[in-house]
């Protein structure tokens, strides 16, 4: 039996959210093609394009998606991102302007909820970078995210995950004191600063951040994993 347009779009939204892109576009491009005024499946399309440098297609499934819904905010500040990274700066700034002031209409010198917002996708897009290898650009959008948002302590703990994998680990070690400083119980800061601290040789303090960790959070698996490595080393 044939499958049903829902179908087909629901199989294409769960490779795209399972980070299947390559799998995702040519169903996701069915949909479209079956029914154009899907505004989701477009900024998905959009999506894909972006990661894979074809920021004048991602800018125009965003577009696409835009004139089906202008409350898109989403739509808005990936268009707002690719745009940036086409070096059309002033029509970023023009289309996160706009998505700022559809989210919160009352003026301000920064809307907090875009600015969170447009952060999230730069730590979306880092993520998969990240995942794929992709170093410098990973420590690229993470920075963008971090400049929009400093206070988060996740974004912070990636940017020094995604340096130490360059080998830069000094700068590394800086993300990961900031992410402890912004947020004390955010476990996988200290991790990541013991592993660093580990890999560069100074054991001892490695020792001390796995141990500060567990005081945090004492179901810290990972922690507890480094720790026990440690003592056995020790004992042979």
């Amino acid at each position: 039996m044939k499958p049903t347009l829902y179908e087909i779009y629901q199989h294409g939204n769960e490779l795209f959210d399972a980070g299947k892109y390559a799998e995702a576009e040519p169903i996701l491009k069915e949909v479209i093609t079956q029914n154009p005024k899907y505004a989701d499946v477009l900024n998905k399309l959009g999506i894909i394009a972006h990661l894979r440098g074809r920021l004048a297609d991602a800018a125009g499934y965003f577009i696409l998606a835009l004139e089906l819904n202008p409350m898109y905010t989403e739509a808005s500040l990936n268009l707002s991102i690719t745009y940036n990274d086409m070096g059309e700066f002033k029509k970023a700034q023009e289309v996160f302007s706009k998505a700022a002031q559809i989210a919160h209409p009352t003026p301000s010198s920064l809307d907090p909820f875009a600015a969170g917002k447009l952060a999230n996708e730069h730590y979306k897009i880092g993520n998969i970078y990240l995942d794929f290898g992709m170093y410098d650009e990973a420590i690229e959008e993470y920075s963008k995210a971090v400049k929009l948002h400093p206070k988060a302590a996740d974004v912070l703990t990636k940017l020094g995950i995604a340096l130490r994998s360059k080998g830069r680990h000094e700068e590394a070690v800086v993300q990961f004191i900031k992410a402890k400083e912004v947020n004390p119980e955010y476990g996988q800061a200290w991790v990541q600063l013991g592993l660093t601290y580990y890999m560069t040789g100074m054991i001892g303090l490695a020792v001390e951040e796995w141990e500060s960790a567990l005081k945090y959070n004492a179901d810290l698996n990972e922690a507890k994993t480094y720790l026990n490595l440690i003592r056995k080393e020790e004992q042979q």
